[in-house]
């Protein structure tokens, strides 16, 4: 085992000479120091230090280096990080609450969870190229379905806290929010319950946690009822009757739920639920110290426009044949903006892909072979518990015990259970709780009868049979062939690869998504997340055994602090949208403690992201949009004249910086002082980060808050649409309204209430940015930054005179991005956007960020880590595509029937015995010289929306369809 490094701050610089061999800077950055000076002399600049100083204003722009660790070298890091990690300690954890460890099955593992061909897709919204993807995510929808028998699911959500909290919006929307209360059972998870209540706070909305049994809905004035199933204390309860009284006071009722209980347990759908919610955690996911985990909600098919989340869907393509998309996009928030119910833009794509492989891997008898087990387990723990004479309780139960001790006996039984490196669930009042799970053994029910002072002898025989009526489930479930086919590995493993294939991936080429930052993902930052230190600790384990983690969070905390200028960070939003929600909250919550909570107003400029007008709404707020001029800017002169007119209510204004337009604003320190000048806060998002670290901090420029995307600028994958972090940096005087949690004191923070299920989000893929940070150092961050901006002017420079930028700042340079505009071309030649983003994929690669912010234009990002050779592609292959505009705008190719209309080609269609098109094969399927070593072919033909729309589907379709 390798010597543990000293701690960061105790570590001198190493001395010229005797540097690491393996720099990591220079394996992330992908320009040579030659390329840097090419395309610097192509710009005019002597240095990079120029560049940034043309680019970026001298007023807001840091005047000292960041004050982080130096870099290490890869292999002296990985050794240091897993000294930390040794400080974890793995017990068995038998807590429960909604986590439960499980086995992940090495091909899911090996072949999605650390396999950059699934973790380094971005969201599915070019479809064409996302196949394999997309048909992932229905079987997880299918699977939702199938196990809680409601039809429609969507492809998940972020923690099961949050779902519970998106199904009461959902429920309070359908409702037209005539009703205020919403009922939570007390059989709930408690983490679920405070996320709920934090939601519901900021909605204006009052949750009442109860004995459901005992609530009158009617008298209640009730929009809503919220069940465990089953309960957090393991109880299975018949919710036949509840559910038919609800219905009757016309509330509505959501089901959270145990997908693997579901194997045995009637489902929800068929006891009278509406909507179900829960975790598929279970489903072949590590536990990871609460995340990240696919949550799921899955309702009846007339709330179809109501569902949060992405839905995916069958259409069809050009050539007729079924294929996969993105369902109705037009109801989610970033569209809706204020009007949206939710502020959800993402989903946990890679954990629902591996617990929808587990699916597919075991299969319903699979599935129901493992319940059984676990049932079985249980029932002779509690057997020989009740024999011991302690008591249980008489209901039935699935893998969860709740065991009432003596007076004063429960310390000593949680003792006995440390001795044998055990946790179990203690909930304050003399009692005890046990979950099992799959990976549970004879031996450890053994151990837990010792613990509880039952004796060790063999276990006890129980009846095997299962769940009796009337909780038995009768109906069938995965019936779908997909889930009863590949239960080898060898035909699972063929399968997940044929997936794989259909997706282009950052393994493929450049994704030059604008705003979404597609950089690097390097081996060394992901492979800590599959160590059992990290992966297998329960998120509420005693905190002497998670000594590591806390080690790690403070560490990564300090240095997002010093990156942003701010005084303290949350880690608990584990997505940007929840980071937005929770910094909005902070803010409300800070007003609310002067006495000013009528400060509800919120400013935001027109071209922001739709996130941000979604979570200013969910947080309680009033939008009020302000102008931008016409070189892309804040309107600082509507911006001064709307936050004077609501200087009595002004709560906040949300801005991106650099703008959404890819420019550094001149004007952001005067729009800070203008909006503290009327009393409000200011939001930065921090989405655009990457153009930020190590040249400026938004706690320097006035802001008081700001998300950070760690699946942008920090490294985390975006795994195909999650998952993501979205931690928040906040100034001393925000600190004490960051989130709290119900489970997990932490300090100082009992002011605000739980914005995720787990107290540190999604805390297994923190280890991501921690080394990314820790590689790079302060002089490797700042690097990467300078050389983000070179690659995006350079870009903008070689496609001057093809396309126009639409916006440039000070010196005509942009910052990491930028737009260039595609409307003139639908005049000029009948060419939409689409049909650019759709002609990109011929020439193997993904589209840039398409009608965002200004419709009808590309947003292009090239991140630091493309090399000049990719970036100099992607020019070639976008030159290339202007040429065939201009063929049709000169007549030399058809208006309607040309290579940009018909794109993308499929194999399919090349190789057709007919042709019949205005253009050749080649020009199709090869039109650049490098395309034919390293093609990659579009899985399906353009994808017909509107049928899709029209023709919903979102299960997976019958074989015959593909015939």
């Amino acid at each position: 085992m390798a010597v543990p490094s000293p701690p960061a701050a105790e570590r001198p610089a190493a001395r010229r000479g005797f540097e690491p061999t393996d720099r990591f800077e220079e394996r992330h950055v992908g320009p040579s120091e030659a390329e840097v000076r090419e395309m610097l002399d192509l710009l005019g600049y002597a240095s990079l230090e120029a560049l940034v100083e043309a680019t970026v204003p001298e007023s807001i722009r840091l005047r000292r280096p960041l004050q982080l660790p130096p870099a290490r070298g890869e292999h002296e890091l990985i050794d240091e990080l897993r000294a930390l990690a040794h400080r974890n300690q793995v017990f068995r954890s038998f807590i429960g609450m909604g986590y439960h460890d499980c086995v992940t099955p090495p091909v899911i593992q090996r072949n999605v969870l650390e396999n950059p061909g699934w973790y380094t897709a971005y969201t599915p919204y070019q479809a064409e190229i996302a196949q394999g993807r997309l048909e992932a995510l229905l079987n997880f929808q299918t699977m939702v379905a199938d196990l809680t028998a409601l039809p429609l699911a969507n492809a998940s959500l972020l923690d099961e806290g949050t779902a519970a909290a998106e199904a009461m919006a959902m429920c309070h929307a359908l409702d037209r929010g005539q009703r205020k209360v919403f009922f939570v059972s007390d059989g709930c998870h408690p983490q679920t319950i405070a996320v709920v209540q934090t939601r519901a706070d900021s909605l204006g909305l009052e949750v009442r946690v109860g004995r459901a049994e005992e609530a009158d809905l009617a008298a209640e004035g009730a929009f809503g009822l919220l069940l465990q199933y089953p309960t957090t204390d393991g109880r299975v309860r018949d919710y036949a009757q509840l559910a038919a009284r609800a219905h009757a006071a016309q509330a509505m009722v959501v089901v959270a739920t145990d997908l693997l209980a579901l194997t045995l347990l009637r489902p929800p759908g068929e006891f009278g639920a509406d909507i179900a919610v829960g975790s598929s955690q279970r489903f072949g996911v590590p536990l990871g110290f609460g995340g990240p985990h696919a949550a799921f909600l899955s309702t009846k098919d007339e709330y179809k426009r109501q569902i949060p989340g992405r839905l995916i869907g069958v259409s069809r393509d050009a050539e007729g044949r079924p294929a996969y998309r993105m369902a109705l996009q037009t109801r989610e928030q970033h569209i809706r903006r204020e009007r949206a119910t939710s502020n959800i833009c993402t989903a946990q794509v890679l954990l629902a892909v591996m617990a929808g492989m587990y699916a597919v891997y075991h299969g319903p008898e699979g599935l129901k072979r493992i319940a059984l087990r676990v049932h079985a387990l249980t029932a002779a723990l509690a057997e020989a518990l009740r024999a011991a004479g302690l008591d249980l309780g008489r209901e039935p139960f699935f893998d969860t015990l709740r065991v009432r001790l003596a007076p004063g006996r429960a310390g000593a039984v949680l003792e006995a259970a440390r001795q044998r490196r055990i946790n179990l669930r203690d909930f304050g009042d003399g009692s005890l709780g046990v979950a099992l799970d799959e990976t549970t053994t004879e031996q450890e029910v053994s151990l837990l009868r010792e613990a509880f002072g039952a004796g060790s002898g063999a276990s006890l025989e129980p009846d095997a049979g299962g769940i009796e009526a009337p909780f038995a489930r009768t109906s069938p479930f995965l019936t779908h062939d997909v889930f009863n086919t590949h239960h080898s590995e060898h035909e699972m493993l063929r399968y997940m690869r044929m997936l794989e294939s259909r997706d282009l991936s950052l393994t493929t080429s450049m994704i030059p998504l604008g705003s979404c930052t597609m950089k690097l993902n390097a081996t060394s930052e992901m492979v800590p997340v599959s160590w059992p230190e990290f992966g297998e600790l329960h998120p509420f384990a005693p905190a002497d055994q998670t000594k590591g983690y806390a080690e790690l969070f403070a560490q990564l905390e300090a240095w997002l602090a010093e990156i942003t200028g701010f005084a303290a960070v949350s880690l608990q939003p584990n997505a940007g949208s929840q980071g937005e929600y929770a910094g909005l909250l902070a803010i409300g919550a800070y007003h609310r403690s002067r006495g000013e909570e009528h400060r509800r107003v919120c400013l935001i400029p027109v071209s922001a992201h739709g996130t941000n007008p979604a979570s200013a709404v969910t947080a309680g707020f009033k939008v009020v949009v302000v102008a931008s001029d016409a070189q892309g800017n804040i309107d600082v002169a509507d911006l001064r004249a709307k936050a004077e007119a609501h200087r009595a209510d002004l709560g906040a204004l949300m801005v991106t910086y650099p703008s959404t337009h890819g420019i550094f604003e001149e004007s952001i320190r005067e729009v800070c002082e203008v909006v503290h000048a009327n009393g409000g806060q200011v939001y930065m998002d921090g989405a655009n980060m990457n153009a930020q670290v190590g040249l400026t901090r938004p706690g320097d420029m006035g802001a008081d808050v700001c998300h950070l995307n760690l699946h942008k600028t920090f490294c985390i994958p975006h795994g195909g649409g999650g998952p993501g972090m979205g931690p928040i940096g906040v100034a001393a005087h925000l600190a004490p309204f960051l989130p709290g949690h119900p489970v997990v004191h932490l300090p100082g923070r009992d002011t605000t209430g739980a914005v995720s299920a787990a107290p540190w989000g999604s805390a297994s893929i923190l280890t991501i940015p921690w080394v990314y940070i820790a590689l790079m150092g302060p002089d490797g961050l700042k690097k990467a930054t300078e050389v983000a901006i070179l690659n995006a002017n350079y870009m903008a420079k070689r496609l001057e005179g093809h396309y126009d930028v639409l916006f440039a700042g000070r010196n005509g340079r942009v910052a990491h991005e930028f737009i260039v505009d595609a409307r003139p071309f639908q005049k000029s030649a009948g060419i939409e956007v689409d049909d650019i983003a759709k002609r990109l994929m011929d020439y193997g690669f993904h589209a840039p960020t398409m009608s965002f912010p200004v419709a009808g234009t590309l947003m292009i990002e090239p991140t630091e880590s493309e090399p000049k050779a990719e970036l100099d592609r992607f020019c070639e292959a976008m030159i290339a595509i202007r040429e065939e505009i201009r063929a049709v705008e000169e007549g030399r190719a058809p208006r309607e029937d040309n290579v940009l209309k018909r794109a993308p080609h499929t194999v399919r269609a090349v190789t057709a015995d007919e042709w019949g098109r205005p253009y050749t094969r080649q020009q199709a399927a090869f039109p650049a010289p490098w395309v034919a070593a390293r093609k990659f072919w579009p899985a399906v033909a353009r994808i017909d929306n509107p049928y899709g729309d029209r023709n919903l589907m979102c299960t997976c379709p019958p074989v015959s369809s593909f015939e």
